[in-house]
């Protein structure tokens, strides 16, 4: 499952592109998929807000992901 990031969460990975790991399996749910990123980069917890889209759509923590999907992982924004 490959996950497009931006801003801070791409600073936090260190590439613009993740492959999320298949074991034990696959997050089934934004919300697993959240759970899977906190713990293989811890620095995930830390932020204020995090949103999800599948296939360019906002998604809410109980939407189903699939392995088909475009998912991108858009953290919080500031500015002035």
């Amino acid at each position: 499952m490959k996950v497009l990031l931006f801003g801070i969460a791409k600073d936090i990975i260190g590439a613009s592109e993740f492959e999320v790991p298949a074991q034990p399996k696959h997050p089934s749910t934004v919300k697993e998929l959240k759970d899977v990123l906190v713990v293989l980069f811890p620095e995930f917890g830390t932020l204020s807000s995090l949103a999800i889209a599948i296939n360019s759509e906002y998604a809410e923590e109980n939407a189903l992901l699939y392995s088909t999907d475009e998912i991108a992982i858009i953290p919080p924004v500031s500015g002035g």
